[in-house]
């Protein structure tokens, strides 16, 4: 099964309470899966597609040791992904942080500041060859 998006744009939640991209906070016992996933796409723009980001995520957060990853990635990747998945939609940065993710032909994502001319022209889409959706918002319409 593929998780990865392709040639898509996710902006930000609707209800994001922030009006421009904001690095997540540390906390204090450790860094948050938010906060591991700005840290590694921030630093490697377009290096990771989603899946490979949420299996890094994962191991970072665990604090899995690297001798122990050499000795069954793939057991490891295959565990991680049999469990259902949140997507990136449901990121803390594109709801949260005022981040839109986008994602490039190969598949592989970046982070774009909601008030960067970037994002405006990621939004406008005027090729229309990006596949535009939104993060999910943080509360119900309904609340």
């Amino acid at each position: 099964m593929d998780w990865n998006y392709y040639n898509t744009f996710i902006t930000v939640a609707p209800d994001c309470p922030v009006q421009f991209g904001t690095m997540p906070p540390a906390k204090k016992d450790g860094m948050s899966k938010h906060g591991i996933e700005y840290d590694l796409v921030a630093e490697h723009p377009y290096e990771y597609t989603q899946e490979e980001l949420l299996f890094q995520v994962h191991i970072r957060h665990k604090a899995i040791p690297a001798d122990e990853l050499k000795l069954c990635d793939a057991e490891l990747r295959q565990a991680f992904f049999n469990k259902p998945k949140a997507c990136l939609r449901a990121s803390m940065l594109s709801k949260k942080f005022g981040w839109g993710i986008h994602f490039n032909a190969e598949g592989k994502l970046a982070l774009v500041p909601m008030e960067s001319p970037e994002y405006n022209r990621l939004l406008e889409n005027g090729d229309g060859t990006l596949q535009i959706v939104s993060a999910m918002r943080n509360k119900s319409k309904n609340r």
